[in-house]
């Protein structure tokens, strides 16, 4: 990887493999490794390497078939696979650190009025009612900003603000999120009534944990549901466990 490579750790993954694509390494219809080997022979995590896969995906050079793995879609991608200035692990883990810290703060400020705009907040998250989930994604973005308004610290609010904003212009994110979004991941209603009751006892500690509790949830749904299960693998397995069987029998 040159210097003239992008900073951020996934985008520098997703070009050493789009050169490797390329260079006729992986060909067009072939396999890519599974996520455990490309994160052991990179050093990173799996998170890493799917954001990666992400970028790849978008920029053509690779396609997520469900049930069977990630395949060489053309050695030549129609857009840069760099993408944007976060990956969406990254975001959702900043988001995790951050704000719990800015909900143990809100819970010593937050004012009634700012309560009772949380409860009514409630009522458009939830999903299960009429299903219109563009209403609950805002009213999502628009619960999480109010917390940090609660701080009275225009910093966090600020900090809050732009972990949203990355995530909105993020290519990586919206594909993560239409993936997680078909799979059934959608924002919880009772995770964040945990939140507005943490918020209301006044209590730092129990807010921060209600809201680590609900992100590392969303982090956890959506690792699972862009998990890609590769069906050789799988087969192997059952083969295993057959053996096993016949050999005790």
């Amino acid at each position: 990887m040159d210097s003239g490579a992008p900073n951020r750790l996934y985008a520098r993954v997703a070009e050493a493999l789009k050169a490797r694509i390329c260079k006729g390494e992986f060909a067009v219809g072939q396999r890519m490794p599974a996520e455990r080997v490309l994160a052991v022979e990179y050093e990173v995590s799996r998170p890493t390497i799917r954001e990666a896969l992400f970028a790849l995906e978008i920029g053509g050079f690779v396609e997520v078939r469900v049930g069977s793995g990630v395949y060489v879609l053309a050695n030549a991608g129609t857009q840069e696979s760099e993408g944007a200035d976060m990956g969406p692990f990254e975001i959702l883990e900043a988001r995790r650190l951050i704000e719990g810290e800015v909900c143990a703060i809100a819970a010593a400020r937050i004012t009634k009025e700012q309560i009772e705009e949380l409860q009514r907040l409630l009522i458009q998250i939830d999903h299960s009612g009429d299903g219109n989930l563009m209403r609950s994604e805002e009213a999502d973005r628009r619960f999480h900003i109010l917390i940090a308004e609660a701080t009275q610290n225009s910093a966090l609010v600020n900090a809050v603000e732009a972990l949203w904003d990355a995530r909105e212009r993020s290519p990586e994110y919206r594909l993560m999120a239409d993936k997680a979004h078909a799979a059934g991941v959608v924002p919880i209603v009772d995770e964040h009534a945990a939140i507005v009751q943490a918020l209301l006892s006044r209590n730092p500690a129990m807010a921060r944990d209600a809201m680590h509790q609900h992100l590392g949830r969303v982090l956890d749904s959506i690792l699972v549901a862009t998990e890609v299960h590769e069906v050789e693998l799988a087969k192997k397995r059952v083969a295993a466990q057959r053996r096993k069987f016949v050999s005790v029998g």
